[in-house]
Order: structure tokens, then C-alpha cells, then sequence
């Protein structure tokens, strides 16, 4: 068995979300969980299909994060795995909706940031062992960082 890194390459101002599902029915029912979790969100949806003609299924409502989605997954080529682009919404707004889908077993990250995948290659396949989601820590938050955090997620409105 050997392992590789793999980037997943992602404009940005989008968001990605990778994880691991087990059946054909994913591509449209993450599309659905999508549209009614935020109105507006633009997006791009790929899976690995891991049996039958092993293509990557695709699906979303903007063409060009439905072709990042399908680059980025079959760059990654893991059986069963999806890649979601996308804008105008944050993973935060989404992800309750992916993770209640019944075929999603995994969330591997859902960030704006770089993202490395660690792929094992084996005889029958690819799978994702771990992912590298961003920066490491510089230290940590002082009294300064922790009124910074606490009044930017006002601002944004995240909190009251």
C-alpha cells in the first residue's frame, strides 16, 4: 500500500465540504439537502461512484463549481467519496442538512481553507485515511484574541 497527497483546488471565495457516502442516490439527495438548506447558495456537487462504471456522478446549480467539483474528485479518485463547492452560504448553514442524508457516513472537513487529502492506494482501490485542513496553530489566544473572536462572530451576526 502506498499513500499520496492530494490538493484540492477550490476558488476563493467558496467553501468545501469532503465526505464519504455509500450509494448512487447521494448526488441527488445532497442537490435537494442543498437547495433547502439556504436560499441562494450556489453550488457544485461530485461523487466517486465506487461500483458499476465507477464514473464520477455530478450534479448543482452553477456549472463552473460543478466542473471544481468533478476535477477535485476525480483528482482524489476514493471510492464513494463527494466534494461540495460551494458560495453564498457557509458549511455551518449546510452541514446539519448533508450529515441527516442516509447515505452520508462521513464528513472528512468543510472549510475556505487549503486542504491536503491523505489517499491510501491499494490493489482494489483508493480510499481518504485523513485530511490536512489548513494552517498549524501560531500559539495561543491571549485576552485581545478571545474579545477579537467574540465580537467578529457578532458582527457577522452568528451570535447575539
Amino acid at each position: 500500500m502506498n499513500f499520496e497527497s492530494v490538493k484540492l483546488n477550490f476558488p476563493e471565495d467558496t467553501n468545501i465540504i469532503l465526505g464519504q457516502s455509500h450509494f448512487i442516490k447521494t448526488i441527488e439527495d445532497i442537490y435537494e439537502a442543498m437547495v433547502n438548506a439556504v436560499p441562494g447558495v450556489k453550488f457544485g456537487v461530485a461523487f466517486c461512484e465506487a461500483s458499476g462504471k465507477c464514473l464520477v456522478r455530478y450534479d448543482g446549480n452553477d456549472d463552473e463549481l460543478m466542473k471544481i467539483a468533478s476535477e477535485n474528485a476525480m483528482n482524489l479518485s476514493c471510492g464513494h467519496s463527494f466534494v461540495i463547492i460551494m458560495k453564498n452560504a457557509f458549511p455551518i448553514n449546510v452541514l446539519g442538512r448533508i450529515k441527516d442524508v442516509p447515505e452520508v457516513c462521513n464528513i472528512f472537513c468543510a472549510t475556505a481553507n487549503p486542504v491536503e487529502v491523505i489517499v491510501a492506494v491499494s490493489e482494489i482501490g483508493r480510499g481518504i485515511m485523513g485530511v490536512t485542513d489548513g494552517f498549524k496553530p501560531k500559539g495561543i489566544e491571549g485576552e485581545e484574541d478571545k474579545k477579537w473572536r467574540k465580537d467578529f462572530l457578532r458582527m457577522i451576526k452568528y451570535k447575539l
